[in-house]
């Protein structure tokens, strides 16, 4: 059963930009300025999509001069990953099951 952390992770990772952000950030730690680049999104917009994500718990800061880096945390993507495949597989072994209409 989804619980409303996962429901409430689930709005979070719906947005395109920061799944666009999180897909990035799987494939490394970047920077503001490396996601600006690669997503073409105004810094502003970034910055209050990547705070969502902070505080939404998907992703983690490391202050790096005067950057901060980001860097995905996949327990967080994995545990909504094993949520996910606990459905399908309700879904595969109830298949037959059907309630009668009234």
């Amino acid at each position: 059963m989804m619980t409303s952390v996962d429901t409430d992770l689930i709005r979070v990772l719906a947005d395109p930009l920061r799944l666009q952000i999180v897909t990035l950030l799987a494939r490394e730690t970047l920077c503001t300025t490396h996601l600006v680049e690669e997503t073409g999104a105004k810094q502003t917009n970034l910055s209050n999509h990547l705070r969502v994500l902070r505080e939404a718990g998907v992703v983690e800061t490391e202050p790096c001069g005067r950057f901060t880096y980001y860097r995905l945390k996949p327990d967080v993507i994995a545990q909504l990953a094993d949520r996910f495949a606990d459905l399908a597989e309700s879904a595969r072994t109830v298949a037959e099951n059907k309630r009668a209409c009234p």
